[in-house]
């Protein structure tokens, strides 16, 4: 197939570049389907069809243009972008991995050298960054449900490697949400099952570490998957209460404050377990954890998130308090201070969060009342600072408006004084005016 030339458009292509704008995905369908439209076109910048739905964030514009063939990785645009960078750059976190799942490369670079992770966090994409950076080949995961050598039966069964996929690629990384998952799943929630997994993510940590370009962090997020994954199998086998138990005691907080110890724990320990000691990752994390004692900030678990998933900066967003699922809205009606992502997680957190809820309330209301004190020390710190800055500037101007201003009433009074007196006194005047001529003009001489 020749190579397509930028700008050289039919018109049935300017009008599928128009529609894909409006995002009428029926008539894209249609013009799709005409001879003399490529569904890999370029415009005259080397934007594709793919591409511009991407950037404007139309999903089934995109999937149906990856259903007729789509080129995920086309780069013969001005600038080097793919579609998976401008993807990352609409902030469509479903546009980014119908992507990433279609074959997109993860470190393609465009004209400045910037791959499209790094490119969505420099626009605050940063949900797009996570998925990008979390994202895992289904392809790498389905070579472990083949036999391979001299296997008579392939390590991970076929019904695993779908749910087991969808744990990997999750970018909420908080054990209690990993446990939900497994208990959603009854294909996952078995003692056998759980231990094919963990021994699938145990051999990709291998791989990861001792592969030519180590990656150490997806080697780290395998390691404590695994980790989460042995610690359900281990309550399943003591217990038969559907992994209940486990989620209580990750979820339990101390008395005085709720603090989830266990959890803090559980995770500390999940990356002592990290086999690989000379990572350099590893001993990042040791030393950000280390000196902090437990219920301090940061915790173990913000500290792993920022490793794995990377540095989020501001994030003005509420997380679950039981699963940490971003953009939590619902708050308990008591205290107000905790946040859940629906009612089922305020009922699982309910039983620890009973225990201190009062305490919040009462410190809630303290908080507003310092907030509110503190506003009204700003105010007056600030009205006296302008006080102090505007004041003596503003008696010097008015001392000298007093000095050269005259009260108008007062000039007029002077001024008819001054007439009464001219007027009273006219023979005065007379005789000064006399006076005055006779000093110039000499007397005469009497004959």
């Amino acid at each position: 197939m020749a190579r397509a030339s930028k700008g050289l458009l039919s018109s049935e292509e300017r009008e599928l570049l128009e529609v894909i704008g409006t995002g009428n995905v029926q008539k894209a369908g249609l013009l799709l389907g005409s001879k003399n439209v490529r569904v890999n076109c370029l415009d005259e910048h080397g934007m594709t069809p793919l591409m511009h739905a991407a950037y404007k964030g139309k999903a089934n514009l995109c999937r149906l243009l990856l259903q007729h063939g789509a080129n995920v990785n086309c780069n013969e645009h001005e600038h080097g972008y793919t579609a998976l960078m401008f993807a990352g750059l609409s902030g469509n976190k479903e546009i980014t991995w119908m992507m990433l799942e279609a074959g997109a490369d993860t470190d393609a670079i465009n004209s400045v050298g910037r791959t499209a992770a790094q490119m969505a966090a420099f626009v605050g994409q940063h949900d797009c960054v996570m998925v990008i950076n979390n994202f895992f080949p289904r392809e790498r995961l389905d070579y472990y449900t083949k036999s391979q050598g001299l296997d008579i039966e392939p390590k991970l069964p076929i019904k695993l490697a779908g749910p087991l996929h969808k744990i990997i690629t999750t970018t909420n990384l908080h054990p209690v949400k990993i446990v939900m998952l497994v208990q959603e799943n009854p294909l996952l929630a078995d003692v056998e099952s759980l231990g094919k997994c963990c021994r699938v993510l145990d051999l990709i940590c291998e791989k990861c570490m001792k592969q030519r370009d180590m990656n150490e962090v997806l080697a780290l997020k395998m390691h404590y998957l695994s980790c989460i994954f042995q610690k359900c199998s281990n309550f399943l086998k003591e217990r038969e209460d559907e992994l209940n138990g486990l989620l209580k005691s990750l979820l339990k907080g101390r008395d005085t404050d709720g603090f989830p110890v266990y959890q803090e724990k559980f995770i500390r320990e999940c990356i002592r377990k990290f086999p690989y000691c000379e990572a350099t990752l590893l001993q990042q994390l040791v030393r950000s954890i280390a000196p902090v004692e437990i219920g301090s900030d940061p915790t173990a678990f913000s500290v792993l998130t920022q490793a794995i998933t990377g540095q989020l900066g501001f994030v003005d967003a509420e997380f679950c308090t039981t699963c940490g699922e971003k953009g939590a809205e619902k708050r308990c009606s008591v205290c107000k201070m905790v946040t859940y992502c629906d009612q089922n997680c305020q009922k699982v957190h309910w039983f620890t969060h009973k225990k201190v809820c009062k305490t919040l309330q009462v410190h809630e209301k303290q908080d507003m009342e310092a907030a509110k004190v503190k506003k009204k020390q700003e105010k007056k710190v600030e009205a006296e600072e302008f006080n102090s800055a505007v004041g003596p500037s503003s008696r010097q101007i008015g001392s000298m408006e007093e000095s050269a201003c005259i009260d108008p009433s007062t000039s007029r009074a002077e001024e008819n004084k001054t007439a009464e007196a001219s007027v009273s006194s006219p023979e005065s005047a007379y005789e000064d005016d006399s006076s005055r001529t006779s000093t110039n003009i000499p007397k005469e001489s009497e004959e």
